[in-house]
């Protein structure tokens, strides 16, 4: 099949199937409760990951990957790998729901943690610097170093989502050489005709589940003349339509890794223009 035709063909099943109400999907607490249970083991392997170690991904791989992965960082690249958290050496079942659960890592020359989390905190400018992937951020209560957050995101892939999401985040400085951060998703929802007249959210957790929840885990270590920051996702949509599986699964899983790549590598940028004085484009 010639590629344009191709193309139109995913675009079009993809819209129907985004946008048919048939196919909208509501969030059933069995979903939820074996998300939950998912990021409760995750989290017990990175608490004990920060005291004994590997504080780093890629610091736990054979030596030759590991020698690998650190000239890809040196050269400014983003490292990324998927990751599953197992139950007993089993798989989560997740009735309804996809759980997607990547970490990535990048290096700024030349940062320190101080400026790293500085970057970070500074909410109400983050729109400027993850555009467009973040249409608007504004920090909604603050208390020493837990925030809560809003951000608006927009992922443009075939069809458009716009989600207006909120988060609770804390810092937390391990060492003078290594810091952590937790942010918990609270509220999303899906914004229908975003920046019209008639925009309005659709009812949380009864929407086409683009994305229901969303976890993210940095941290910090101060090395080798700048700073390694590792982003850990994990994220929660809705299943794959039946019979749409071969179409729209390569679309769904995608996101997920392509999120965590645009933010690190957007973190990296910004970091070393601040460093050099640039400004946000």
């Amino acid at each position: 099949m010639p590629k344009t035709i191709l193309r139109n063909f995913l675009a079009v099943a993809l819209a129907l199937a985004c946008r048919g109400t048939s196919l909208a999907e509501e969030l059933k607490p069995e979903t939820v409760a074996a998300f939950e249970h998912y990021v409760e083991l995750s989290h017990q392997r990175m608490q004990n990951e920060w005291k004994t170690g590997p504080f780093l991904e890629i610091d736990g791989v054979d030596a030759s990957q590991r020698a690998t992965d650190y000239a890809a960082l040196k050269k400014g690249d983003v490292v990324t790998d998927r990751l599953e958290t197992l139950d007993q050496g089993r798989p989560i079942p997740v009735p309804g729901g996809l759980i997607h659960h990547w970490v990535g890592t990048v290096f700024v020359p030349g940062a320190t943690i101080r400026q790293t989390l500085a970057f970070l905190e500074d909410y109400n400018n983050q729109y400027k610097f993850y555009a467009p992937e973040v249409q608007r951020s504004r920090v909604l209560a603050h208390d020493g170093d837990h925030y809560r957050v809003f951000l608006r995101l927009k992922k443009s892939k075939i069809v458009t989502v716009v989600l207006d999401t909120e988060y609770d985040v804390t810092y937390r400085i391990l060492a003078p050489d290594r810091a952590v951060s937790d942010s918990y998703s609270t509220r999303i929802a899906e914004v229908e005709n975003a920046g019209g007249a008639n925009e309005s959210e659709k009812p949380v957790g009864d929407d086409h589940g683009f994305l229901w929840r969303l976890n993210s885990y940095w941290r910090f270590l101060e090395r080798d003349g700048g700073v390694y920051v590792q982003l850990e996702a994990i994220s929660l949509t809705r299943d794959i339509p039946t019979g749409l599986n071969w179409l729209v699964s390569p679309f769904v899983t995608s996101i997920p890794k392509e999120s965590l790549v645009f933010t690190l590598a957007r973190t990296r940028e910004a970091l070393v223009g601040q460093a050099s004085g640039r400004k946000p484009q």
